[in-house]
């Protein structure tokens, strides 16, 4: 088809005729996209009036042209490509200093770097954009350094695993409606955040944040032997981002045996020990010191109440020696930890149930109640993990 002149596209847009004569660009991909990079700097600059600048207190997308027209200014390439297109004289700023650090990358690496994530077809459609205070919390938190005087904390996480694992303290989510109060970390308090426990070693003098709320300056110690120095709003935010973050109870944050319990202690369930009536040869022969020993999150009564026609009970009436309430208090691991320490004790009956079924109860103990008495109390003050009982001297000793 041969070309239209000026007078044969006149002519046939008088007879409603739109020619589209197709130019044939003699750009690169790449070229094309430093040209049209460059002409979203000049439009940033014809909005704004001064070129885009570095720095977290700017928006994300100025941060990203002024990476951008250092990366143009650094490359000969792109300097001569685009100087024809330079009106405001962007690529002459004296005060540059080339990167090095930015030579080989592209919009999506240059993005990456400003912790942001971008659609591969439109560099202007962001799926997650940090803000300037997330980037801060999270600097904060992987902020950390070697604890010189680790020494003086680390039997202080010790004993606070030795009562996670006797069930002194437990571990509560980190929320708002925990029934704390947003602001309280506090000197002394653990938590658990990115699977490492935490400790509070000091907290500074009141300051004030930028929203107008009250903030502080920690000294938190890591169970690593590691330390950071970071904001108390900054370990909030982590606490709540981290699905697994945890504050650790008090061994005092409420009784875990008690009759009587405070408005604001959550009832696990109750220990009880059973002494058996049953006629059983072994039974009878030691009846003073056979107990069963076990834990439940209804009523002691309901639970013993058709005994005799349960093998767990050695199908026989039982009779309640003590229970002891639980208040705070993983009720099953806490079972565990008292077998555990009964163990030795352990005695094996073999039964037949009613249905003909043979039958091994596996929670009755050959041990006096006031053994019984002293395990409980050994978990109340948090040094049950550094006792077993042995049944030949029929007491509790250091394990």
């Amino acid at each position: 088809m041969a070309d239209f002149t000026d007078d044969d596209d006149a002519l046939l847009a008088e007879l409603g005729v739109d020619v589209d004569v197709k130019k044939t660009s003699s750009r690169t991909p790449r070229e094309e996209r430093i040209i049209a990079g460059f002409e979203e700097i000049v439009r940033f600059f014809d909005e704004h009036g001064h070129a885009p600048r570095h720095g977290d207190e700017h928006d994300i997308f100025e941060r990203l042209y002024a990476v951008r027209l250092d990366r143009i200014r650094e490359l000969e390439e792109c300097r001569s490509l685009i100087a024809s297109l330079d009106a405001h004289g962007l690529l002459n700023d004296n005060s540059f200093v080339p990167q090095s650090s930015i030579e080989e990358m592209d919009d999506d690496a240059l993005l990456a770097e400003l912790g942001v994530e971008a659609d591969n077809t439109d560099i202007t459609t962001l799926t997650h954009v940090r803000s300037v205070a997330e980037k801060q919390a999270a600097e904060e938190i992987a902020n950390r350094e070697r604890c010189a005087d680790f020494e003086r904390f680390k039997p202080l996480f010790e004993q606070v695993q030795a009562d996670l694992k006797s069930g002194v303290r437990s571990t509560r989510p980190f929320v708002k409606d925990a029934g704390f109060s947003k602001a309280e970390i506090a000197v002394g308090q653990f938590f658990i955040l990115g699977g490492q426990t935490l400790y509070v070693a000091e907290v500074g003098e009141a300051i004030k944040a930028p929203n107008g709320e009250s903030d502080a300056r920690l000294r938190v110690i890591y169970s690593n032997g590691t330390e950071s120095n970071l904001l108390l709003r900054s370990l909030q935010r982590a606490l709540y981002k981290d699905d697994a973050g945890r504050r650790i109870s008090e061994p005092s944050a409420g009784p875990l045996f008690s009759d009587i319990a405070s408005a604001e202690d959550s009832e696990s369930g109750t220990i009880y020990v059973l002494r058996s009536l049953s006629e059983n040869q072994i039974v009878k022969q030691h009846r003073v010191l056979f107990h069963k020993i076990g834990v439940t999150g209804g009523s002691v009564e309901k639970r013993i109440a058709n005994a005799k026609l349960d093998p767990t009970f050695l199908l026989a009436d039982v009779e309640v020696i003590a229970t002891y309430k639980l208040f705070n208090i993983n009720r099953t691991k806490l079972e565990k930890i008292i077998h555990r320490v009964f163990d030795s004790a352990r005695i094996d009956i073999g039964l037949t149930d009613r249905f003909g079924n043979p039958v091994v109860p596996r929670e009755w103990f050959l041990v006096p109640i006031f053994v019984i008495d002293q395990v409980v109390e050994r978990i109340k003050d948090g040094t049950i993990s550094n006792f077993t009982y042995d049944h030949m001297q029929a007491k509790l000793i250091t394990s």
